[in-house]
């Protein structure tokens, strides 16, 4: 059974969420506070955080924050209110893999958390050896224990960037467009597909992390007015 942590101070909203998803299976636990959130998170260790942005004591960049580094590959689906631009693109920045905007629809609620548990049912299935790794350059991956190493020191990936790198793996070589990520990744449908801005943004920050000159990416190349080609040089090579 999947466990989500509900971390959100409006009760109406907190008490909506728990039935909707107790209701669907799901094994839930609330927080009311960042700093409770972070206890939860120690103890209840969910598969997914449904986080609420402004909450007391810790907001919800903090939560998230934490999440991130100490949780790599729990999933983290971010409520915002309305018209929150900016708040949107931090939480994506600094970790989240969704967000959803306040009011929301129960059923593209349910869709988006249906996506991700099921994108993270498909990923522990048991896989060949080779797709667990991926080595290039002096960069290691490894997907089943969520490490990853850049010239042999210890190197920090998302939950979503562990996600992105699998794929691009099985694409190696292929032109990807923004849109296959989107779908792949996020989860989204071509109907409710949102700005691809989404996508380079996490991308960036990639390229940050795995990239000797991000001026001059040779890993994770553009593709003009398409998307990305994953074509690094082989270790040994």
């Amino acid at each position: 059974m999947h466990k989500i942590l509900i971390v959100e101070d409006e009760e109406a909203i907190r008490l909506g969420l728990m039935d909707l998803l107790e209701i669907e299976g799901y094994q839930i636990e609330v927080a009311v506070d960042g700093e409770e959130a972070m206890e939860k998170v120690r103890q209840f260790l969910p598969h997914l955080v449904i986080l609420d942005l402004m909450l007391p004591k810790a907001s919800g960049y903090d939560v998230c924050r934490y999440i991130r580094k100490a949780f790599p590959a729990t999933f983290i689906m971010m409520l915002t209110a309305k018209n929150e631009e900016i708040n949107k693109i931090q939480g994506l920045e600094i970790g989240a893999d969704d967000y959803v905007t306040k009011p929301f629809s129960v059923f593209e609620l349910m869709a988006r958390i249906k996506s991700m548990l099921r994108r993270l049912t498909q990923e522990t299935a048991p896989a060949p050896a080779a797709a667990d790794v991926l080595a290039f350059d002096d960069v290691h991956i490894d997907f089943r224990k969520y490490e990853a190493s850049k010239g042999g020191r210890s190197m920090e990936l998302s939950a979503k960037e562990f996600q992105i790198m699998k794929y691009f793996s099985t694409r190696r070589g292929e032109v990807v467009t923004r849109e296959d990520l989107l779908q792949a990744i996020w989860g989204y449908s071509i109907e409710n597909m949102p700005t691809t801005r989404t996508v380079d943004n996490q991308i960036v920050k990639l390229r940050q992390k795995i990239e000797a000159d991000t001026e001059n990416p040779l890993v994770i190349k553009s593709v003009r007015g398409v998307g990305y080609k994953f074509d690094p040089p082989v270790v040994g090579g």
